[in-house]
């Protein structure tokens, strides 16, 4: 693509958006879309643009109380939504779980469980996001996933052979729909991350660009520094893996007899009998307070 003026260049970003949301039906603008919102520019890209292509957002973000790190970056998020009159849900770790990213994944690795920093945060985010998102009764739970994630992610479960997860990416996650999960959709799915730090930068979004620091040796980090490599000789490479995948999903036909489990533990979707936020609680010994919370949701409290 040719290099664009900055005005031409938020037109081409902006519609793109659009496009990926109207060629997958992603939703409409009678829709209620929850963005999870981290603070990085991804996401408070994708936060920004459906709210100007006038779509009923609004963001969830999840503190994993990461010291200085997520504090700047929920107060970024305050100053975006306060901005742009957009409504911010926070969720904290420690309030949900009585405890931080950090220290819950010590003391898993004292029991003997060697969970990383980002797999074990992806996993209690994944649960916290859909059960308020759920609860709020949002219609729909949008990402902040870009072209670059979507390749990397592709390549991971290719070199794992985990064709599972592979045939759940996509603009739109999962194989089978269920009233139990909000679906999850990602309307940057076509956008690379050169693009989204562009616009980001353009915007003047308050945004931090530095890494996680708790995801400095993630396992993620590896492919995406391979396919920069091969990015540098190869430059359609990572469109191609997008394609591929494409091609892959609309080979398959859908689960029609597949089911969605509700965990024994909890009541949330899952995939199996407990779910793996249950199985760390249950590891971490928080078993009572989940239970607790599961009776007072039966109770209407």
């Amino acid at each position: 693509m040719p290099e664009l003026s900055n005005g031409k260049f938020i037109k081409y970003f902006d519609k793109k958006v659009n496009d990926t949301i109207r060629k997958y039906r992603l939703f409409t603008r009678k829709d209620r879309i929850a963005v999870a919102v981290s603070g990085g520019k991804d996401s408070t890209i994708l936060l920004h643009v459906l709210r100007k292509l006038s779509y009923k957002v609004e963001g969830i973000t999840i503190d994993a109380k990461i010291g200085a790190y997520t504090q700047k970056n929920l107060e970024n998020l305050q100053e975006v939504c306060k901005k742009y009159e957009i409504k911010l849900q926070t969720v904290s770790f420690r309030e949900e779980f009585g405890h931080s990213l950090c220290y819950i994944r010590d003391v898993l690795k004292e029991k003997g469980y060697n969970y990383s920093s980002c797999m074990l945060c992806g996993i209690l985010k994944r649960y916290l996001l859909n059960k308020y998102a759920k609860k709020l009764k949002f219609d729909y739970l949008a990402t902040g996933h870009n072209l670059d994630d979507e390749a990397e992610t592709m390549t991971m479960n290719l070199f794992r052979n985990d064709f599972k997860l592979a045939r759940r990416q996509g603009p739109i996650t999962g194989v089978v729909r269920s009233k139990k999960f909000v679906q999850r959709v990602k309307p940057l799915y076509f956008l690379k991350n050169e693009e989204t730090k562009r616009y980001s930068q353009l915007m003047n979004f308050p945004v931090n660009y530095e890494i996680c620091p708790c995801s400095v040796k993630a396992y993620r980090r590896e492919y995406r520094n391979m396919l920069a490599e091969f990015e540098k000789r190869h430059p359609d490479i990572k469109y191609n893996i997008i394609k591929f995948q494409e091609q892959m999903k609309s080979s398959l036909k859908k689960e029609k007899t597949a089911e969605i489990n509700t965990c024994e533990v909890c009541g949330q979707a899952c995939s199996q009998e407990i779910c793996k936020a249950c199985m760390i609680f249950k590891e971490l010994k928080l078993e009572k307070n989940i239970n607790k919370e599961k009776k007072c949701e039966k109770n209407g409290e």
